[in-house]
């Protein structure tokens, strides 16, 4: 897994801490932490909760652009 950037930008663009993400999503923060750090891998449900919270997308904050794989259909 890799680090997730774009959840930690997200809470900068609302003046958001770690704690403050985990208090409005209902998670430690040490769950926010090793989400951001790549971690841990959250449910749906949870990622969802954080999307809502942070006033974003899942494809703006979950999203994996994989460059090497091309989708062929």
């Amino acid at each position: 897994m890799s680090k997730n950037l774009a959840i930690k930008a997200a809470r900068a663009q609302r003046d958001m801490t770690q704690k403050d993400l985990a208090q409005a999503v209902g998670v430690s923060r040490q769950t926010i932490n090793a989400i951001e750090q790549g971690e841990f891998n959250p449910s749906i449900k949870l990622c969802r909760t954080i999307c809502r919270a942070l006033g974003k997308t899942l494809d703006e904050l979950f999203w994996e652009e994989d460059n090497d794989e091309e989708i062929k259909f």
